[in-house]
């Protein structure tokens, strides 16, 4: 056990750049106004050392019943009943660079602007965009879903905003403290309508917060974020298509559909947009006809809208991992993966293998992206072989409305080094920075490391919806 720094008042002329509670202090304030949804979630933070890997656990908030009583009845006394959740504190994240011994005379005011700011902005967007990729995780809930994959505009918007309100009020998620995260394209459609210009405003967070914010509307207050989970249609692979094949059609709730108009089998896992639905759907059966598939199962809670006979069925492509060994559950770093020229996209969820029916694979968001490789917003729940099937979301913006208590962000701080380096630890709102300045002698400089613990966990299913546009 250690003592964290508290915040303190540094001034140029009493503190210099070998001072670490400086950088972790720093750090911090710009870490603080840079987030977005971090500053919306539940935050738990207990001072105990941890290290990566660790399980702690986190409140989940107690409910309560109200009883009637007659006259000259007793009390009816309720337990208090607060669910543990164990959360792995799983996410390591840093920023790690070098300040020449030229630079170590800069004002603290350059030091800040040209390191502690970009660093934060950088970290920042790791955490919001990991808190984020949650979102997929409510794909599953009943009344979880609303909205047009890539198809959100000025005429629909408010009504999509109207239908997460009405998921989560038959979820019966508390009206007060509700959130609605939008990505810039679908907030772009949704400034079109008056009644967003005309919101009152309400932000009292930091200055990212502050910037995003577009006001309480419809029940939600509504915020921007660069971070939220958005794929452009720019760079699509090309898709499989079929047909729904049948003169009812299908009604909500539905899971089987009769198809035709494939070439081929579709694969279990896969992802499908039904025309009409317009909401990302996985493959968890089929079967086929003369080799083409000519029945679908789609996962539960099944159809979110009703489809008519004919409406078209896009079955999205995918790439393929890329490592002969595979890769192991737990692993946190970038995966390799090919035979996807069009480039997977930060912002797609994507899930592996081709495991269907009771044993449908996780779903991940991918927080970074290249031409080769991907990071994903957690560690891997289950190991996946070299030339697993990438099966890739549709495209489009995955929006979330949430209540506070869907997510929470865990945060414990780390150990500072023994020997060896400067290092010091500082608590703000909850979330812990560290901060260690080393020499090397190589590099004729020293080396300033921010780095931070944490874990994203949901906590209640019903308290979120995806507003897919």
């Amino acid at each position: 056990m250690f003592n964290t720094v508290p915040f303190l008042t540094f001034h140029a002329n009493t503190v210099d750049a070998y001072v670490p509670e400086f950088w972790a202090q720093e750090s911090l304030m710009f870490l603080e106004e840079n987030m977005v949804i971090a500053g919306l979630v539940h935050r738990d933070f207990e001072n105990k050392v941890s290290a990566q890997g660790d399980t702690v656990n986190t409140r989940k908030p107690a409910s309560f019943s109200a009883k009637r009583k007659a006259a000259g009845d007793d009390i009816t006394l309720q337990n208090v009943t607060v669910t543990n959740v164990p959360v792995t504190l799983d996410q390591l994240i840093h920023v790690s660079f070098v300040l020449r011994d030229a630079e170590m005379s800069k004002s603290l005011k350059d030091l800040v602007t040209e390191h502690i700011e970009p660093a934060m902005i950088a970290q920042a967007n790791f955490v919001d965009s990991c808190l984020l990729g949650q979102a997929a995780q409510y794909l599953t809930q009943s009344n979880g879903v609303h909205g047009n994959m890539g198809g959100i505009s000025s005429s629909n918007a408010k009504g999509f905003v109207l239908d997460a309100r009405n998921g989560l009020n038959k979820n019966l998620c508390p009206v007060s403290g509700r959130n609605m995260i939008w990505a810039p394209n679908s907030e772009t459609e949704t400034l079109k309508l008056d009644l967003f210009n005309s919101a009152d405003k309400l932000a009292d967070g930091g200055q990212a917060m502050r910037e995003a914010e577009l006001g309480r509307v419809l029940g939600f207050n509504h915020y921007m974020c660069q971070n939220a989970p958005s794929t452009s249609a720019t760079t699509a692979k090309a898709i499989t298509a079929g047909a729904i094949n049948n003169s009812a059609g299908y009604s909500i709730g539905d899971v089987t559909m009769t198809t035709d108009g494939f070439t081929g089998a579709v694969a279990d896992n896969e992802w499908v947009l039904i025309a009409g639905d317009d909401t990302p759907h996985r493959v968890e059966d089929h079967t086929e006809t003369s080799s083409n598939t000519t029945t679908l199962v789609i996962a539960a809670p099944g159809l979110r809208k009703a489809v008519a006979d004919n409406a078209a069925i896009q079955v999205m492509g995918g790439g393929l991992v890329n490592l002969s060994a595979g890769y192991a559950a737990g692993y946190d770093s970038t995966i390799i993966y090919d035979n996807y020229a069009a480039g997977i996209q930060k912002g797609h969820m994507v899930s592996f293998g081709n495991t269907g029916a009771a044993t449908m694979p996780a779903v991940y968001t991918v927080v970074e992206a290249t031409s080769t490789t991907i990071l994903l917003d957690r560690p891997l729940d289950a190991a996946i072989s070299d030339n697993d099937e990438i099966n890739l979301s549709p495209l489009g913006d995955v929006n979330f409305a949430f209540h506070r208590n869907a997510l929470a962000l865990i945060s414990r701080p780390l150990a500072p080094p023994k020997v060896g380096a400067l290092s010091a630890v500082v608590v703000h709102n909850n979330i812990a920075m560290r901060a260690t300045i080393t020499y090397d002698g190589t590099k004729q400089g020293h080396i300033v490391t921010l780095d931070m613990l944490f874990g994203v966990k949901v906590l209640d299913s019903a308290l979120g919806a995806v507003l897919v546009g």
